[in-house]
């Protein structure tokens, strides 16, 4: 299995959580449960989002900006992108 299948499976189970996550908002919901349950689960829904979307800006930036782009960037600036993009989405 390539670098890229095993990565692709890993954001696939990711967004499944996600998915979970969201279903359980669903059911709180319904159920018209407290308040502060239903917006922890929306928060861990939020932190799920934001990390899923780190993982593709990371792998973006990685395989399209630095490694095959017509004009690549140096690959310390890159890093750097990428902290900057993990802190903004913490």
């Amino acid at each position: 299995m390539s670098h890229n299948e095993r990565e692709k499976i890993k954001l696939v189970q990711r967004l499944r959580k996600l998915r979970g996550q969201l279903d359980a908002v669903e059911r709180s919901l319904v159920a018209d449960e407290d308040c502060g349950d239903q917006l922890m689960l929306l928060a861990a829904v939020r932190g799920g989002v934001n990390g899923l979307m780190g993982e593709i800006l990371e792998t973006h930036i990685r395989f399209h900006v630095t490694d095959n782009a017509k004009e690549q960037i140096d690959p310390e600036l890159a890093e750097d992108l990428i902290d900057l993009v993990r802190a903004y989405l913490k």
